[in-house]
Formats: structure tokens, sequence, C-alpha cells
């Protein structure tokens, strides 16, 4: 039988926090940023929740106050991961520029972040999204990320550099679609040139969602 889901915690902000939910979420991050660490360094099956623990400096029973499993804190990986490519999104958003600058900007820095997290960066990538998929938020995240890329293109269609030629929802997928192959091609296919086929993936976005039509040079 498949194990009963814990309820999702309820976030609150830090001004409203007892000084015990303070420490609690202090001994969390900890733990998170450790486990990040250890499996960048070593992999995420090589890595006891032990090893953990030591590099958090808590101890092993405090560990379980937090995670049931290190697929649970996995799953809790994959929610950081999702925040900070919201964060992502967002500061390409704000820059100066049109559409296409502003994919550029992002798939840019999606790829950097990638490459300079360093090569065991691809199983971690890969274990968050299959266990963001598998529980009961992914599809949550999924609609949070969806959300963020349509806002990108609603922010072209107001500006007068998107085409409407096809739907807010056709194009957010082209984004979105664009950005999980990428994603997955690095993680599973060895060599993959991630910053090469970013920048040109945004150039085709940019070049296939343009109002006007993008003339090629010959």
């Amino acid at each position: 039988m498949r194990r009963a889901e814990a309820p999702l915690p309820v976030v609150r902000e830090p001004e409203a926090l007892t000084r015990r939910e303070r420490r609690k979420l202090e001994v969390r991050v900890r733990l998170l940023a450790a486990a990040e660490a250890l499996f960048d360094q070593h992999g995420i099956a090589a890595t006891r929740i032990s090893e953990i623990c030591e590099r958090a400096d808590v101890a092993q029973k405090t560990f379980f106050n937090h995670f049931a499993t290190k697929q649970d804190l996995l799953r809790a990986l994959a929610g950081t991961f999702l925040e900070e490519l919201l964060v992502d999104v967002e500061e390409a958003r704000k820059r100066h520029g049109g559409t296409p600058e502003r994919l550029t900007a992002f798939f840019a820095c999606i790829a950097e972040n990638a490459l300079q997290a360093g090569p065991m960066r691809r199983e971690l990538l890969t274990e968050i999204i299959h266990v963001s998929q598998a529980q009961r938020s992914g599809s949550a995240n999924a609609r949070a990320l969806r959300d963020a890329f349509g806002a990108l293109v609603a922010d072209g269609l107001a500006a007068g550099d998107v085409s409407r030629a096809h739907s807010r929802e056709t194009l957010t997928d082209m984004v979105l679609g664009a950005f999980y192959v990428l994603m997955f091609n690095w993680a599973y296919l060895e060599g993959y040139a991630l910053r090469r086929q970013a920048l040109a993936a945004a150039r085709f976005l940019g070049d296939a969602m343009a109002a006007s039509p993008v003339r090629r040079r010959r």
C-alpha cells in the first residue's frame, strides 16, 4: 500500500515564527545545504544520511524530525530548486530589451548555474525531477513554473514584440518545452553542449515567437 503523504508545511513570515520554529528552520536549511553539497560531490546513492548529519552538525535522530527518508529530503530540494528557478525567470523579466534578450538571459543563466555546480548535479537534477513529479506537489511545481514562463510571454505580448498568431498557452508551452529538453538532455547525454544549446534554444524561441518575421542572414 502506498504510504500516505504528509501535508505540506505552512510557511510563515520569519517575524511570525517562534524562537523554537526559527531554530527548527535553521536546522532544516543546514540539512538541505549539507545534502546538496554531498550529493554534488559523491552522488546521491553513495551519500549516507549519517554523512549528511555529520556535515550539518546535527544528531542523526534530528534528521528524522525533518525528513522521513532521503527521498523526502530530495522532495524538499526539488522545492528549493524550483524557487531558485522562479527567481531566475523573474530576473530575466526585469532585463532591459525585448523578449529575445530576456529569453537569452534566462537560458544563459540556467546553463551557467548547471555547469558551475559540477558533473554530479546531473544525477541530482534527474532525481529531483523524478521525485517532484512523483509526489502530490509535482503538479503544483509544474503549474508554478508554467505560470512563471507564461508571465514572461505575457510581457512580450503586452510589449508587442511577441506574435499573437498563437495563443499565450501555446507560446508558454514552447518555452517550457525548450527548458525541459535542455535539462533532460544535459542530465542524460554525456558531453551535451549545454551552454551552446541553451543559447541556440533562446535564439530559436525569439525567432519563432517574434511579432514580425525574422530575416535570416545569407
